[in-house]
């Protein structure tokens, strides 16, 4: 029977919620945001309750319902309906978003600030993240959806209708780093080119990563080569940040890798490869090897960017099927793929940089982690609402990987649905005793350490006694 009125669903959320409060997400979305009318009032108290609501796992304007049942109402003040919140969404514009993305960003440097958990990437090692640098990776993506009443919807690169996300995400490893995080977003129309926005959302990217990881940690802006282009690359290059850009094969690239010698190359660990032992080098079908190369050259020269050009090559995966149906070749074919970096040759030699740009993409699995939750679907006919709506995606994002690093070094990098099974959807139970609300959890949780640490580092500290 649905009958007890003291059951909350989600005890996650208490924490998770502590943790945006003592960052201050209410205040930023009050100071922020302008949105007008009757709509846009409390506008803190409305972003807070359409991010808790993504945490809880909603993923349309519907299923903000979710936060009204039970016990909620005695944890949790001014908690809104679904259609008050959707009317606060198709009231913004595009300034509003744009507000918002400023939300975004300072939330974000306030909650690492408050968790102190994005370290500088100065002091971690070759790995996911290479030394001295710190990773802003960029790449879009097509949200899938259905009906004709959606602004903006086309069909995209893919061949699927949809509205483009262009995220950008920034990776760092060492103690106590979470996994990747969204540091700048943007929607656009379904049939827009990759490239489009993209300069400006770089440069923002830069800024923030920047900010977050102070100046003394450079950063590398990794890309593929839908954004090889002044715009994208000149604000990477502004904002003080090296460029990791996979190139298109045109004229001056093929010339570039036929300029190659052939004992230039160096095999690499790649798919199949083999360590020799005795040699220390790796038997592999995969070599690398760089050259030096101007970045659009045939542009005016304030348009020019000196830099490297690595390539991998690997044989045609044609080959083997070729020669055993008698079309053997007269020599070697290769598949080549090369990109150019500006990236310290003494931080990322060759190999290094050629490991470290394949790493690109890790922004594939936060395509896919926001797909599984808050943006499984765009939920309202109005665009300027979805784009609002894919920036609280990522407020939620950001603060759940947070909130996971925090609990337990093993959920600092699991998925957003790992860590709403073990930290948020949590059943408890309500109680009130001598003006003191208690809530009552399973007894055996086998995440209880986890959700313990998390709640005892997202609350303020008792207040001391004074005489």
């Amino acid at each position: 029977m649905f009958d007890d009125p003291n059951l909350v669903s989600s005890a996650g959320l208490v924490p998770t919620l502590a943790l945006a409060d003592r960052a201050g997400l209410r205040e930023l979305a009050e100071e922020h945001l302008s949105v007008p009318s009757d709509k846009g009032a409390n506008a803190g108290l409305k972003v807070a309750s359409l991010v808790a609501g993504m945490v809880a796992g909603a993923d349309s304007i519907q299923d903000m319902a979710v936060l009204r049942h039970g016990g909620m109402a005695r944890l949790f003040a001014r908690i809104y309906a679904p259609s008050t919140l959707g009317s606060f969404l198709r009231a913004f514009t595009f300034g509003h978003v744009r507000q918002l993305d400023a939300v975004a960003s300072r939330f974000l440097l306030a909650l690492a600030r408050v968790a102190n958990v994005v370290p500088t990437a100065s002091a971690s090692t070759c790995g996911e993240t290479p030394r001295g640098y710190a990773l802003v990776d960029v790449d879009d993506t097509v949200v899938e959806v259905h009906g004709y009443a959606k602004q903006g919807a086309g069909f995209g690169y893919n061949r699927i209708r949809g509205l483009n996300a262009l995220l950008a995400t920034l990776t760092t490893t060492g103690p106590g780093s979470p996994g990747p995080v969204i540091v700048a977003q943007r929607l656009r129309k379904g049939q827009t080119s990759s490239a489009r926005g993209a300069k400006r959302l770089v440069g923002d990217a830069v800024k923030t990563a920047r900010r977050l990881l102070g100046r003394s940690t450079a950063v590398l802006v990794r890309m593929d080569s839908a954004f090889y282009g002044r715009g994208a690359v000149h604000a990477a290059l502004a904002g003080g940040a090296a460029v990791s850009v996979t190139v298109r094969m045109d004229p001056r690239v093929r010339a570039a890798i036929a300029s190659i010698p052939d004992d230039g190359w160096t095999t690499i660990e790649y798919t199949n490869a083999i360590l020799d032992e005795a040699t220390g080098r790796w038997i592999s079908v995969a070599e690398v090897a760089e050259v030096d190369f101007t970045a659009f050259a045939a542009q005016s020269k304030a348009d020019h960017v000196p830099g490297r050009l690595v390539v991998r090559r690997i044989p045609d995966f044609n080959a083997e099927k070729h020669k055993a149906a008698g079309q053997d070749t007269l020599f070697d074919v290769w598949r080549f793929n090369a990109f150019f970096a500006t990236a310290d040759p003494i931080l990322l030699d060759t190999i290094a940089a050629d490991k470290t740009h394949r790493g690109h993409a890790i922004i594939e699995q936060v395509h896919a982690d926001l797909k599984n939750s808050a943006l499984a679907h765009l939920p309202s006919g109005v665009f300027t609402a979805n784009a609002a709506w894919l920036v609280l995606a990522a407020i939620a994002f950001n603060l759940t990987r947070i909130a996971g690093t925090l609990a337990a070094p093993d959920l600092a990098k699991a998925t957003t649905a790992t860590l709403r099974r073990k930290l948020i959807q949590l059943p408890c139970r309500v109680a009130t005793s001598a003006r003191r609300v208690t809530i009552h959890l399973p007894k055996g949780w086998p995440w209880q350490t986890a959700w313990t640490r998390l709640i005892t580092q997202a609350a303020d500290p008792p207040r001391t006694a004074t005489p």
